[in-house]
């Protein structure tokens, strides 16, 4: 065969494999959407054939062309803080992908300032992310407390009161008298999360606690917790950012068309743990011991601790308990031996003018506390169109505390909306309104403080029953304590009746918030 038919020989092979590659190819089209941030199309996602390394990117307004070989059989969409999507390609020309967040369990993104998702690699400082059904599926009157144990580095101190405040510290104290709080920044803007107590409390002083106000925002409407580590943080939001960041992002409705509604209900019973309570001595009785005694008026058995006086006025002394001194250090208990106790001066008292043995009461503090029960309702509305998206949440709580007559009462209202004006502009706005009543909040410090009483100035004589009966058989409009001033002086002395604290003396208190912010947003056109 001469040069020149093998020449035209292979140029008809070449011609004949191309045309049938080209009979095996063709181009697919689409635009890609977001499902669930109302942000339209999105640029920059990949489109790549399943299996094959053929693939494209998405233009600056979410459109795509992709020459697939006949026999591709998927194609994948993929972008970084969205969920990938696997589209059967079948007989279609014309494919479009439609990608959904995916917040919950990211580890490449987080929510910086002003809500921007940036790579977690590409930051300057360490962060964790919590998603928000790990801190909502426990209801509580503070969601801070529930990040406990769920974020490295970050210590949170709580206490047991009702709505009481909660210390959050990122990595440690960075100031030995300067505040060493973490900046809450809830959708961009950030809250106040200043602890309200006084210098007085601060000091050992009576006061309340009313609770952090970071904690007003209601747990139901988060979406996710980003928490931003260390100082570089403060590049985001300055100075006060300098001890770390906890950023908040709430729910969003999703650009679709339809209306949702969800509905929540939860019950949450409390009961006080005995473990963590004051173990009491079971030997000795009311007094300071041997102040008491005198071997001149009682030339019988010295009885350490108890008042030795004519009481009945029959003209012979008597063992009285000396109510008046708040301490369990007197005379050890004895069954045999009979004496007046507070409640034999009081009328109305079953042992009113009677003696009564001296034992250690049957009935002692930690009855003196109730179950506590909270209700939590919720109901969120969700919706939108192809340009708008909206969520309206509503969140009830409603708890009875430990205390008694003591509760907590919360109403939260969350709006996030959404529109799309042109195709790269976003107009959102968010708002949140929190309306807190407290009642009965227990006081907080060394003096008037119950808990104080009880952990340390008390009688273990005393009868915590019999202090309620007594003083619902008053119809609760008499303070009898067991601290009288002397037997014919009813007068408290140091400690009023606890029940007349709480039924008669107690504090309430009301504060609203509004929290929101108006933003627009957009995407740089290019091309």
């Amino acid at each position: 065969m001469s040069m020149k038919k093998l020449f035209l020989l292979i140029i008809l092979f070449v011609f004949v494999g191309s045309s049938a590659l080209r009979a095996q190819a063709r181009v697919i089209t689409g635009t890609v959407t977001s499902a669930t941030e109302g942000e339209g199309p999105i640029p920059g996602v990949s489109v790549v054939v399943k299996g094959t390394t053929a693939g494209t990117i998405t233009d600056a307004n979410g459109k795509y062309s992709l020459t697939v070989p006949d026999g591709a059989t998927t194609l994948v969409f993929s972008y970084i803080g969205m969920k990938s999507q696997d589209v059967e390609i079948g007989g279609r020309s014309v494919i479009n992908g439609v990608l959904e967040s995916a917040l919950i369990g990211l580890n490449e993104v987080v929510v910086t300032a002003l809500g921007i998702s940036r790579e977690k690699k590409s930051l300057g400082y360490a962060t964790q992310q919590v998603a928000g059904d790990a801190i909502s599926t426990i209801k509580t009157d503070n969601f801070i407390n529930t990040l406990s144990g769920k974020v490295a580095g970050v210590n949170i101190k709580a206490n047991g009161n009702m709505g009481g405040s909660t210390n959050i510290v990122i990595r440690g104290s960075k100031s030995l008298t300067g505040n060493n709080q973490a900046l809450f920044v809830i959708d961009g803007v950030p809250v106040d999360n200043s602890n309200t107590n006084n210098s007085g409390q601060r000091q050992g002083r009576a006061g309340y606690d009313y609770g952090n106000a970071a904690a007003d925002l209601n747990a139901n409407d988060i979406e996710s917790i980003d928490v931003l580590k260390g100082a570089a943080a403060s590049a985001l939001y300055g100075a006060r950012a300098a001890n770390g960041v906890i950023m908040i992002t709430t729910k969003k409705g999703a650009v679709s068309k339809g209306l949702g509604v969800t509905l929540n209900s939860n019950v949450t019973v409390g009961i006080i743990d005995e473990s963590t309570f004051p173990q009491y001595q079971t030997e000795y009785g009311g007094g300071y011991g041997p102040y008491y005694s005198n071997t001149d008026d009682n030339p019988g058995t010295v009885h350490l601790g108890l008042h030795y006086e004519d009481v009945d006025g029959d003209g012979t002394p008597d063992y009285f308990v000396p109510f008046y001194e708040d301490a369990s250090m007197g005379e050890k208990f004895n069954p045999s031996l009979m004496v007046y106790q507070w409640d034999a001066f009081v009328p109305g008292s079953p042992n009113f003018g009677k003696k009564t043995p001296w034992v250690n009461s049957s009935h002692g503090p930690i009855e003196f506390f109730d179950k506590a029960v909270s209700f939590t309702n919720s109901i969120d509305i969700t919706g939108g169109s192809d340009k708008a998206a909206f969520r309206l949440g509503y969140t009830n709580l409603d708890q009875k505390g430990i205390m008694p007559n003591s509760q907590l009462r919360k109403n939260s209202v969350n709006f996030n909306g959404s529109y799309n004006i042109l195709k790269n502009l976003k107009v959102s706005a968010s708002a949140n309104y929190v309306n807190t009543n407290g009642k009965g909040r227990n006081s907080t410090g060394y003096s008037d403080n119950i808990m104080t009483s009880f952990r340390q100035w008390y009688q273990t004589n005393v009868d915590m029953k019999l202090q309620k009966d007594l003083f619902d058989a008053t119809g609760r409009t008499q303070n009898i304590s067991w601290n009288r001033t002397w037997f014919d002086d009813a007068v408290p002395l140091y400690w009023d009746s606890p029940y007349w604290v709480r039924y008669k003396n107690y504090e309430s208190d009301e504060r609203n918030r509004l929290i929101g912010l108006h933003r627009p947003t957009g995407k740089l056109q290019t091309g």
